[in-house]
């Protein structure tokens, strides 16, 4: 595939996908879709030639999906008179924004060969992989553990969901852990399939038990 064709298909499938979203559901879901494609696109991938700051900013298109569903089957981001249900959308976005940093920094860990080679710094320490892209990961699986209680805090979600993503995020922190203390690929690797199996399970788990 050529520059050239590259640009047309991304337009082309771009431009149908917003429109699919603002024709079957809503324009508030497709605005959204159109902003995340943006900053994905155009802020995010940039940057990761210039500084780690990247994976920050990619962050939060790679966590806009959760909000884009919430609007799209809503029609809104915020409900209006249900107490904290009303910011349901927010708590899946801060989940998924928090989730991406152990993920992405075990995958970034693994390839950094590769990705230095291409000229992406997308590791926290200039150095590659070291013990404080390790904290990294650790500190955010714990700040997940607050957030993945909020559904259930909100009374979005009941209390056989709430043990299972407790287990799930216990499940992510000691394999976080055992990063920082073995401080090598083979500990990355399971960091990385770790975050695999635990989003699709949280998310599961939460819908399954939704109120």
């Amino acid at each position: 595939m050529t520059t050239t064709e590259g640009w047309i298909f991304a337009i082309i499938t771009g431009i149908a996908g917003v429109w699919i979203l603002g024709y079957f559901f809503n324009w508030l879901s497709a605005g959204l879709a159109a902003f995340s494609l943006f900053l994905y696109a155009f802020i995010y991938t940039p940057l990761k030639k210039v500084n780690a700051i990247a994976v920050l900013v990619g962050a939060f298109p790679g966590a806009l999906p959760c909000l884009i569903g919430w609007a799209a089957g809503n029609d809104a981001i915020l409900y209006n008179g249900h107490g904290w249900k009303d910011y349901g959308g927010l708590i899946l976005f801060a989940l998924q924004f928090l989730w991406q940093f152990p993920h992405f920094w075990a995958i970034a860990w693994i390839a950094h060969k590769d990705y230095s080679g291409a000229g992406f710094k997308l590791l926290p320490a200039d150095k590659g992989p070291t013990k404080f892209t390790a904290l990294q990961t650790i500190i955010y699986a714990l700040l997940l553990i607050p957030v993945c209680s909020l559904p259930y805090l909100v009374n979005l979600t009941g209390k056989y969901s709430l043990i299972i993503v407790m287990l799930a995020n216990a499940f992510l922190l000691i394999r976080c852990i055992a990063l920082y203390k073995n401080m090598d690929a083979q500990s990355a690797r399971k960091v990385m399939f770790g975050s695999y199996i635990y989003l699709p399970v949280v998310l599961l788990a939460l819908l399954a038990d939704k109120l």
